[in-house]
């Protein structure tokens, strides 16, 4: 009878918590990883795999996905998972609320979380989680349940949504978000959100670190005035109008709102997500200076670090926040290098052609939807541009791995060591990739990165010790797993 069900042979292991990258194989038993060390007799596993001397890295964790939000939930848990498996992502935290999109539905997570359970089982590639958005006062109230019941323990606030649609200026922010009348989704309503989360926190102390506020920090009274100011003055087009219509001050303005919220509220774990300007990285330091006994993480992602509203290809790089300018990209990356940053997701969305460009001016990027994929280039691009500008693999397996498992209660992933789960990424830094739509598992037939080259390619993926990427292609069956996390682990 074999030890092990899999080795991995022939790889240096990158690890999160080690500057030394190591020649060993990597064995597994049971979807967990059983010994790493140079020269384990491959007689002692049912299956070998050859790693021809890549890379190992713990695989993504990538802890901003929108499964669901365009297409149905389970048409996009099956593709944009295998999407995901592409770029060497082996566990998804998507982003999950109640209103238009996603399910189409209001009313209490009660009933709403069990059908999003139900549509994602069985159809994933890779491991997925959620995060929550309380909408509304019965979602604050909702809480302990869907921490205790759901196992979720990460929610979320878009602060424009009061006053601002998903792709524009909206009369029927009501309707849109699907409140009770006499209810708002305004700063009040995020200040008691912050209240819920944190009793939530006192409740459940042993899980307290993992239990965060995530924050879309942009401010709807600027975006209304931008958007007129700039659609009225005609100067600007595509993604540099839209950037200029969603300015980053509006972010740094956003940003300063939530930090001092938290302050009030005495909430500690604040998230500030795809942080996508200098503006917004100069307001979240200044804050974190400000309030030092709040625990800040910083997001942005690989959208915002590949690509500016000039390079990207087309108006599918319509997002939010925008994409910004060279200079903002630039300031990004000196961030990240000098430590600010603590993680980089995809915020994948995948919007098809129809959805994305369903009116009759192509052109117009106002008229256009937001969001768009990315997954597929998570952890070739950041190694590849990483590498070039300094980043060492210990800190690119700290930023796609270790920080967003630890904040969010994974704590069976983010590394590559015995006893965790075999997630495992095999990424050959030395063969580069050109980007081409076609090649996605998405069932996106476009992408703002377009003939982008990334200086690095995932060739195999293993989720749990199960193989769903070799060679660069999708393999294998659907075994995924929903992770619950908190009180319900």
């Amino acid at each position: 009878m074999s030890e092990f069900d899999l080795l991995i042979r022939n790889v240096r292991v990158v690890s999160p918590n080690s500057s030394d990258v190591i020649d060993a194989d990597i064995a597994v038993q049971e979807g967990k990883i059983a010994a790493i060390a140079p020269g384990i007799d491959a007689g002692l596993a049912t299956r070998v795999v050859d790693g021809g001397g890549k890379l190992a890295f713990p695989g993504a964790v990538d802890g901003h996905q929108h499964w669901g939000i365009y297409n149905p939930l389970a048409e996009d848990a099956v593709s944009e998972s295998r999407a995901s498996a592409q770029g060497g992502v082996t566990t998804g935290i998507t982003y999950m609320r109640t209103g238009q999109y996603y399910l189409n539905q209001g009313g209490p997570y009660a009933q709403f979380l069990p059908k999003v359970l139900e549509a994602c089982e069985g159809k994933s590639y890779i491991d997925y989680a959620f995060h929550v958005a309380p909408m509304m006062k019965e979602h604050i109230d909702e809480l302990p349940l869907i921490a205790k019941d759901f196992g979720i323990t990460s929610f979320k606030i878009f602060m424009f949504y009061g006053g601002f649609g998903l792709h524009g200026a909206s009369s029927s922010q009501r309707e849109f978000l699907m409140i009770p009348d006499g209810e708002s989704y305004d700063i009040a309503h995020f200040e008691f959100v912050m209240r819920g989360v944190q009793r939530l926190r006192e409740q459940f102390p042993e899980y307290a670190d993992e239990i965060s506020l995530s924050l879309h920090c942009e401010t709807a009274e600027i975006m209304r005035a931008y958007t007129a100011m700039v659609q009225n003055e005609g100067k600007l087009t595509g993604l540099e109008a839209y950037s200029a219509a969603r300015p980053p001050h509006s972010e740094g303005l956003a940003i300063s709102i939530a930090s001092y919220l938290a302050h009030e509220t005495a909430l500690p774990t604040i998230n500030l997500l795809h942080l996508s300007s200098a503006k917004a990285l100069e307001a979240a330091m200044t804050m974190a200076k400000a309030f030092p006994h709040i625990d800040f993480r910083r997001e942005v992602t690989i959208g915002h670090l590949l690509a500016d509203f000039h390079t990207a290809a087309n108006l599918g790089g319509k997002v939010n926040p925008p994409l910004r300018s060279a200079e903002d990209v630039e300031a990004l990356w000196g961030h990240l290098i000098a430590g600010d940053i603590d993680w980089v997701v995809s915020d994948h969305a995948c919007c098809k052609d129809e959805m994305k460009f369903g009116h009759e001016d192509r052109d117009d990027v106002f008229a256009a939807k937001s969001g768009f994929g990315g997954a597929e280039y998570l952890l070739p691009g950041l190694v590849g541009a990483g590498l070039k500008r300094g980043l060492s693999l210990q800190r690119i397996a700290q930023l796609v791995s270790w920080n967003p498992a630890q904040r969010y209660g994974l704590h069976d992933k983010g590394d590559l060591a015995v006893g965790f789960d075999a997630d495992v990424v095999l990424v050959d830094p030395n063969h580069s990739q050109v980007i081409h739509a076609k090649d996605s598992e998405s069932t996106q037939e476009y992408t703002p990165f377009e003939g982008f080259t990334l200086d690095a390619t995932v060739t195999d993926t293993f989720v749990r010790g199960n193989q769903v990427l070799a060679g660069g292609q999708v393999t294998g069956t659907a075994e995924g797993a929903y992770i619950p996390r908190g009180p319900r682990r």
